[in-house]
């Protein structure tokens, strides 16, 4: 039985990722920021705790909220679209500030508290997007959600350098998934795209950390 954090698990991925995980007779560790996000996490059996990775008093407190835990696998999935804005529209200030101290600074507050909270050999997987790559750019919508999963990747990069022999990390594109974020056009649903994450997840190397994958496992260019 393997030990599961997952971080941001109100809803969409993160809560199918609970799903998968505990379906499959995992101990699953799960955050979210409202009541009824957590009751629904101890609904499927997971233990829930109250985390806001975008307020400085919340995110300070995780350490202690999984102190003698050791994880297996770590996801670390909140984040936010923010404004549906094209190149060149300029953020308001707000706006930036969301969506970056949630999807990047989240992140970096997050990941020095799980150091002692780590199994030997722990994968950790961080929720980026195609959308962070600039060698597969071709668009430029959403250029301030992009420019957050490209900073998220550089993130992961040099905390896979800092945790190197003990943790493996990588980040994902999920998919364009039927989420609440992605719509009811995209491609496919939440439980495919977790399904493939969470193989890559087990098959990872520790040569692979510092990678970029597709949910299916194939490799993304930065």
């Amino acid at each position: 039985m393997a030990q599961i954090l997952i971080i941001g698990a109100s809803r969409g991925i993160g809560l199918e990722f609970v799903r998968q995980y505990r379906a499959a007779g995992d101990r699953v560790v799960a955050t979210a920021r409202s009541e009824e996000a957590l009751a629904a996490l101890r609904e499927l059996g997971a233990t829930a705790l109250k985390l806001d990775v975008a307020d400085t008093a919340s995110a300070s407190g995780l350490a202690w909220q999984i102190d003698g835990h050791q994880f297996d696998t770590v996801v670390l999935n909140a984040g936010v679209y923010g404004p549906r804005q094209l190149g060149l529209d300029t953020p308001s200030e707000a706006d930036f500030d969301t969506v970056m101290h949630t999807n990047v600074l989240g992140a970096m507050r997050v990941l020095p508290q799980l150091q002692d909270a780590l199994a030997p050999g722990a994968r950790i997987g961080f929720l980026s997007s195609r959308m962070g790559s600039i060698g597969l750019r071709t668009a430029h919508a959403g250029w301030l959600y992009r420019a957050s999963k490209a900073a998220l990747n550089s993130v992961m990069k040099d905390a896979s350098l800092a945790l190197a022999g003990k943790a493996t990390l990588c980040s994902f594109h999920p998919g364009w998934v039927r989420t609440e974020m992605g719509g009811e056009g995209a491609d496919i649903d939440a439980a495919t795209s977790v399904a493939g994450m969470r193989a890559v997840l087990a098959g990872l190397m520790p040569a692979d950390s510092g990678s970029f994958f597709n949910y299916d496992g194939q490799p993304l260019a930065w």
